[in-house]
């Protein structure tokens, strides 16, 4: 009975741990529904309608950007794609060989296809190739039954119908880097593109648009299985630019043959830029379509710097241009008009000799002959006596020396040297040949093309400050453009010196004796007035000077002048202002000059003749014909 009693105690006592053990685990059981169905219950019935229902951003049209006629700058057009599907190609390496023989892939096309099927899902679509051609949609299409896996997309891609025209104005678009992520969604969707330069990159947010969302029912692994709603995006805004393509296209076709050059056209009153004009230049489409690594480096070793926008950031010494703003402070700081200098050739400066372009001298000169034939000596003499200082601050308030403010990113300032800057920078004190120097806009003085139609206009249009701009609408805030004329802030110079500087201008062109008479416009009411400028790039040396300096012609392209003009027109109530330099073109009387004259003929005959057959509101709100009429 006994060994029955202790079995019997054995198996009660293993029961009952049995049991307790069942019913704790029963226990934890219990808590663990509870937790996940009644604590838990919100988060995992949202991940449950998540494994069901996907929202997926969808891409807005990118804005439009116009020229003052509406003509189309940049646009959007259908964009084939080729695609391929891995889980439907099943042999991708096969798939891929059989479209090589269809349309062209580069073998580099083909290697990044195949390392993207083994990042992606096997039912994700894969980009093989965009901006197909119709006849290449058409091969892919006639030969589908032998490409499994491939099927023809089409999307939006970014186009700009005057290429090269308008490309340093407009920029481009082209593929979002790790750099540009900033939080947008938008920006993460495969293929979507941004603005890289130009209007484009200035107003892309703006151009961007918002994006929509499309609700679609996917199985647990993130397959579509089909779509439930749709809700459109945004487009981009569309952006009105104050140029005119016509004009542009005019002004790219009279300098084309030159290697290369910068031209800009402003309204004087208002500011408009109605044309900026920078070669060589590229072809903005290859990059939004995608660009090589040939291509691209093509473009970066080319030595005449087609990427560069050389009408806002491209720095040059002025030459006689600058005698402007030079005979400006001049008569800001007491030197009469009737100052007279004689000029035989040179000046000179304790054992040096300073020379004047005209070998043998202009003989005595007054402030409106030392414009009028340039003459360097003048400018040498006024520059000693009122310092490099009083120039600079002449030269600044005409707008030189700083960034004008322009609606595009890149401008650079140029440089209007002082005493200070030289102390500050080269820690160096300042020497009196260099103020000399400066007098003829040489040595450390830089400007931009931009500058110096900003420094003419503010001469020719009575001394407002004013300031180019390119978008007519008002983008993210950006209003100064809408001033009207008359809220345009006057620079306070006084307006007999501004006259007089006008006449030495007017005489520049209009005169026998002046430096640009041959390109004197002949119709008396579309006059122009302007100063030539030839900016050295290389030291003369005395020998040569001796024996003859060298005609450009006889010179390599880089050891040869820059050109350069600034002009404006009518002389009687001036509207429009121009800049043109030429790198390395020689004179600037007899390159720059017939460029700035067939321009400005040109801009005078789009604006006025429209003048008068229509009315048409300008970006101030006022009529072109009654500005021009006062």
């Amino acid at each position: 009975m006994k060994p029955e009693r202790t079995r019997s105690k054995t198996f009660t006592r293993r029961a009952a741990l049995l049991t307790g053990a069942k019913m704790a685990l029963l226990g934890g059981l219990t808590a663990r529904m509870y937790y996940l169905q009644v604590v838990e219950s919100e988060r995992y019935k949202m991940l449950a309608e998540d494994n069901r229902i996907n929202f997926r951003l969808l891409a807005p049209p990118r804005g439009f950007i116009v020229d003052r006629n509406g003509d189309y700058l940049a646009i959007n057009i259908q964009n084939y794609q080729v695609t391929l599907v891995r889980e439907q190609a099943k042999d991708v390496e096969e798939v891929l060989a059989r479209l090589a023989q269809v349309i062209d892939l580069e073998e580099h096309e083909i290697a990044k296809v195949l390392r993207e099927t083994q990042r992606r899902r096997s039912f994700v679509p894969i980009t093989v190739r965009d901006n197909l051609t119709w006849e290449e949609v058409s091969r892919i299409g006639v030969n589908a039954p032998d490409l499994p896996g491939i099927s023809i997309d089409v999307g939006q891609s970014r186009h700009y119908p005057y290429g090269p025209d308008m490309a340093h104005v407009v920029g481009y678009v082209s593929s979002v880097s790790q750099e540009d992520l900033s939080g947008d969604p938008l920006l993460e969707l495969p293929g979507f593109r941004i603005g890289k330069n130009g209007i484009e990159k200035r107003y892309d947010l703006a151009l961007r648009g918002q994006g929509g969302t499309s609700q679609v029912e996917v199985n647990a692994l993130g397959r579509v299985i089909k779509e439930i709603d749709r809700q459109e995006g945004q487009p981009g805004r569309e952006l009105k630019l104050t140029l005119d393509m016509r004009l542009q296209q005019m002004i790219a076709e009279r300098i084309k043959d030159e290697k290369s050059a910068a031209v800009v056209v402003m309204d004087a009153k208002t500011g408009a830029v109605r044309a900026l004009t920078s070669i060589p230049a590229y072809d903005p489409n290859t990059f939004s379509e995608g660009l090589s690594t040939k291509q691209w480096n093509d473009l970066v070793n080319n030595p005449y710097s087609p990427l560069t926008n050389k009408a806002v950031a491209g720095q040059y010494a002025p030459g006689s241009t600058f005698k402007a703003a030079v005979a400006l402070a001049a008569l800001e700081n007491g030197i009469s008009p009737d100052h007279s200098v004689f000029c035989p050739g040179h000046m000179r400066l304790g054992d040096r000799r300073f020379h004047c372009w005209k070998r043998y001298g202009h003989g005595h000169m007054e402030l409106v002959d030392a414009l009028r034939e340039s003459c360097d000596v003048w400018f040498y003499d006024v520059a000693r006596r009122i310092g490099v200082d009083a120039i600079a601050k002449a030269a600044n308030k005409l707008g030189l020396g700083a960034p004008t403010g322009i609606d595009l990113l890149g401008e650079r300032g140029g440089l209007i040297p002082t005493k200070q800057w030289k102390r500050d920078k080269r820690g160096q004190p300042w020497h009196a040949g260099e103020t000399l120097i400066v007098g003829i806009g040489q040595g450390y003085v830089l400007t931009t093309p931009l500058q110096l139609a900003v420094m003419t206009a503010r001469i020719v249009n009575g001394g407002k400050a004013v300031s180019p701009f390119l978008s007519v609408d008002q983008i993210d805030g950006r209003d100064a453009h809408e001033r009207t004329e008359q809220e345009i802030p006057s620079l306070n110079i006084n307006p007999d010196h501004l006259r007089i500087i006008m006449q030495g201008m007017d005489e520049v062109v209009n005169s026998p004796r002046g430096t640009a008479r041959r390109s004197a416009i002949k119709e008396p009411d579309r006059a122009m007035g302007g100063k030539t400028g030839t900016a050295q790039v290389r030291r003369i040396s005395k020998a040569e000077r001796d024996t003859g300096v060298r005609k450009s012609e006889e010179m390599e392209w880089r050891l040869r002048d820059h050109a350069l003009f600034v002009g404006y027109a009518p002389v009687h109530d001036p509207r429009f202002v121009v800049s043109v330099i030429v790198e390395h073109g020689g004179g600037g009387s007899s390159v720059a000059a017939p460029i700035a004259s067939d321009v400005l003929k040109e801009t005078q005959r789009l604006f006025f003749d429209e003048d008068e057959n229509a009315v048409t509101p300008t970006e101030t709100g006022e009529n072109d014909a009654n500005r021009r009429t006062g």
